[in-house]
């Protein structure tokens, strides 16, 4: 037996002198220098009596040293648990008793917030900064840098990742080994990833995106990473001179229209600009075009299965869809209040099942029965619809639906309008109660710099194109709207808000 993850990711790099991370200050670690690393904090993680099947959980800056730990993870059949570097302690607390985790690794500045936390809950802290220093480093330093890798196999747990809680009590999403290496087999192969290329990595490691889909296909292929330890534009368009690729949200590409160096010449390199973690508006995709040379490609995951589909490398790439079905992914369109399939073009909850879904919710087996059906299926909670070229788009989050006087309103379609309206930076359309309807659309706006909201002509321009039942009850400007770290629309927060202003 092998390790099914380690061995297709990281051991196969043994002894090369390659060169796998550039860093910001201009240190090139090569594959050799950084498995040395890994194998030295998996003696570090062993040492401090974790076994097979106990949990790791880091909060932590992105470093090399970062993802060291995940390697030395998988290396040691420990459990790898990523957790966002703005959680508090309160939070970190619900995710510390709830995971079991054994050991708890942190920026030294977090230590004294956390220690109360830890202690509480009878695991072990220690700390790992991001410039290398720590105890948890001086743990290591000492050690050999040659493991005996722990066999594991398709089935076992690799890493636990949390939902991000938008609608309820986070869950931890259970990836096996087979999932994180046949999902990075498949994207390496989907985009033509090789040896030569060099990855823009500017997104956290804390996230599937910047995790398990930008580090696993670099590593899968021998690869390189430009390794940024921030999103800094100006610095991202200097670092195209020396890269092929790059993976970002899409507040990584607003960010590149609005940025006067940027321009065809500087990503003239570039074979591949890859978006995700949040939709892409259609304009986005046609200013980045027209600007860069560059179609944008656009694909579609979740935390609880990596990617399921992907515009094509080769063939069309439509804007505002998400592509096709990856190989040996299949996505279907069901009816959420039946799970019966619905005929092509019809809107309804995506499923997907493949080698990509994870194996269920740690400590939730009614929660996992509710979204994991026995067929293999997922319910992804996603709104969506397939057309007659199999592209699938995304219409909404199924918690996000309206339904007024017994009609649903898939709020996308409305802010899709919205977002096409003069002088409209973005939008959001969320429910509001209302005393007839039981709910009605409002529309949140935020507008371009400069611009004036006229609420009167967007509700005349709405009104040609829409049926009377989808018209906003309101259109309000805010300043910006509240997302998450990956750039995700927080709607819950929106309908928090406004519920509470509109009813007063």
């Amino acid at each position: 037996m092998t390790n099914l993850a380690f061995d297709a990711l990281f051991g196969r790099h043994a002894g090369s002198e390659k060169p796998f991370l550039f860093l910001d200050d201009g240190t090139v670690l090569t594959y050799a220098a950084f498995l040395a690393r890994v194998g030295q904090f998996a003696h570090a993680i062993t040492d401090l009596g974790l076994r097979v099947g106990d949990r790791l959980a880091v909060q932590i800056e992105k470093s090399p040293e970062a993802l060291a730990v995940y390697g030395a993870c998988l290396q040691t059949g420990v459990v790898f648990l990523p957790l966002n570097t703005a959680y508090t302690a309160q939070e970190m607390s619900y995710f510390v008793g709830d995971s079991g985790a054994k050991l708890i690794l942190c920026d030294q500045r977090r230590a004294a917030a956390l220690g109360d936390v830890v202690a509480a809950h009878g695991a072990a802290l220690e700390t790992l900064n991001g410039d290398n220093s720590g105890s948890f480093t001086d743990l290591a330093n000492d050690k050999l840098a040659t493991f005996a890798t722990v066999d594991r196999g398709r089935d076992d747990l690799a890493a636990f990742l949390y939902t991000s809680g938008t609608t309820g009590r986070s869950k931890g999403a259970m990836l096996t080994q087979g999932n994180l290496v046949s999902n990075a087999k498949t994207l390496a192969q989907e985009w033509q990833f090789n040896p030569d290329d060099v990855l823009l990595h500017a997104l956290p490691i804390y996230h599937t995106h910047g995790l398990f889909v930008a580090t696993n296909v670099t590593l899968i292929t021998g690869s390189s990473m430009r390794f940024m330890s921030r999103f800094d534009v100006d610095m991202l368009i200097d670092e195209m001179a020396q890269a092929t690729t790059m993976m970002g949200v899409p507040t990584f590409y607003t960010r590149l229209l609005d940025a006067p160096r940027f321009s065809r010449k500087k990503a003239e390199r570039m074979r591949l600009f890859i978006s995700g973690s949040a939709p892409l508006l259609h304009e986005t995709h046609i200013q980045f075009e027209a600007l860069s040379g560059h179609k944008i490609l656009e694909r579609y995951g979740m935390t609880e299965t990596n990617m399921n589909t992907s515009n094509p490398y080769v063939g069309a790439r439509k804007a505002g869809t998400v592509g096709l079905p990856l190989p040996g992914i299949e996505v279907i369109v069901t009816d959420p209040a039946t799970g019966a399939p619905l005929p092509q073009g019809e809107i309804g909850q995506i499923e997907v099942r493949g080698p990509n879904v994870f194996k269920g919710y740690w400590n939730m087996p009614e929660k996992t029965a509710e979204e994991l059906r026995e067929n293999g299926f997922f319910m992804t909670g996603d709104l969506g619809q397939i057309d007659k070229d199999g592209y699938v788009s995304i219409v909404g989050r199924d918690k996000d639906l309206i339904i007024s006087g017994g009609f649903n309103i898939y709020p996308k379609e409305i802010e899709e309008l919205l977002d096409k309206q003069p002088g409209v930076l973005e939008s959001a359309v969320i429910g509001i109660p209302h005393a007839d309807f039981g709910e009605t659309p409002l529309a949140l706006i935020v507008m371009e710099k400069g611009a004036i909201l006229d609420r009167n002509a967007i509700q005349s321009n709405i009104a040609t194109s829409l049926a009377r039942f989808k018209h906003p009850s309101d259109v309000i400007e805010i300043a910006s709207l509240p997302r998450n770290t990956m750039g995700k629309v927080q709607k819950k927060k929106l309908r928090e808000e406004f519920q509470v202003k509109i009813t007063q």
